[in-house]
């Protein structure tokens, strides 16, 4: 009897039932992207049809002018939210992946007292929902003094529990005989960090770095809480705010492609790194 290989290198009629599930099922999946790019080109009158349209009929560019408009006179230009953005961005993921992974190889494989209880504290965090520790938060900012400051965008995101339990649980997939070679040939603790764990660990860090992205490119939190400088504001907030120009119904067609916007980077970074996320949800370290 001739075997059929479970994953052959062309098609085979056996796969049909694999494509007859999943094909389905990435339809479904990807419906809010459409459904999100659709909307910021549909005319008003679409936006408050009844009954809704999922496509644009007459698709415009309409609602990207009208947010140009809106931009233009604005009390501060558009660039200052969106260098705020980036800035606080960048920083925020940078320093997530550093201290995350560098936390992530101690919990892992350096011996210290309280290593267990450390990484229970963190698995506990991931209980608390950010609204359960929004007072606890502010009073931190207002007492240190750096309300209306970048470190008062960075410093409240950098705390990301899921990512330092992913990066911990694929570092523990490391043989330790890596280490230790590593140790006895001369290496410190950070050479064995940088030169060892990092270049096995990319999948995890570029998992990191989306979810991280996704948490600090959207926040409003530190925008309305943190900050009451307009200068000092992201873009995340501003784009939120613009459903409120001259009224709810007009607001809509500028909210929509706001909305667009700030959604794009999402997924553009998604699908760059994508293969390295599907590596960590797979949880496919060396074995």
């Amino acid at each position: 009897m001739k075997s059929i290989s479970i994953n052959p290198k062309g098609f085979h009629k056996d796969q049909t039932k694999f494509y007859v599930i999943l094909i389905p099922l990435a339809i479904f999946m990807a419906i809010p992207i459409v459904y999100i790019v659709n909307h910021a080109f549909k005319p008003l009158g679409e936006l408050f049809a009844f009954p809704p349209k999922f496509f644009a009929v007459n698709p415009t560019m309409d609602n990207f002018t009208k947010l140009s408009q809106t931009t233009q006179t604005s009390t501060v230009a558009m660039s200052r939210y969106l260098f705020n953005s980036l800035f606080i961005t960048v920083a925020v993921v940078t320093l997530t992946v550093i201290v995350g992974s560098m936390a992530g190889f101690a919990l892992s494989k350096l011996k210290f007292k309280g290593k267990k209880l450390i990484f229970e504290i963190n698995t506990l965090s991931m209980m608390f929902v950010p609204a359960a520790v929004l007072i606890p938060r502010y009073l931190v900012i207002d007492k240190m003094h750096i309300m209306d400051t970048y470190l008062g965008h960075i410093l409240p995101l950098l705390a990301m529990p899921v990512g330092l339990f992913l990066v911990k649980q694929f570092i523990d997939d490391v043989p330790d005989e890596l280490v230790e070679a590593a140790v006895v040939d001369g290496a410190g603790m950070f050479k064995v960090y940088y030169k060892v764990i990092l270049p096995l660990i990319k999948p995890a860090v570029a998992t990191v770095c989306i979810l991280s992205f996704q948490q600090v490119w959207g926040n409003l939190e530190t925008s309305s809480m943190f900050t009451t400088k307009e200068s000092m504001k992201t873009l995340a907030f501003y784009m939120s705010t613009l459903i409120n120009v001259n009224n709810n119904v007009a607001g809509q067609g500028v909210a929509a492609a706001g909305a667009l916007i700030m959604f794009v980077p999402n997924i553009v970074l998604f699908i760059l790194l994508q293969s390295k996320v599907m590596n960590t949800m797979a949880h496919s370290g060396i074995k």
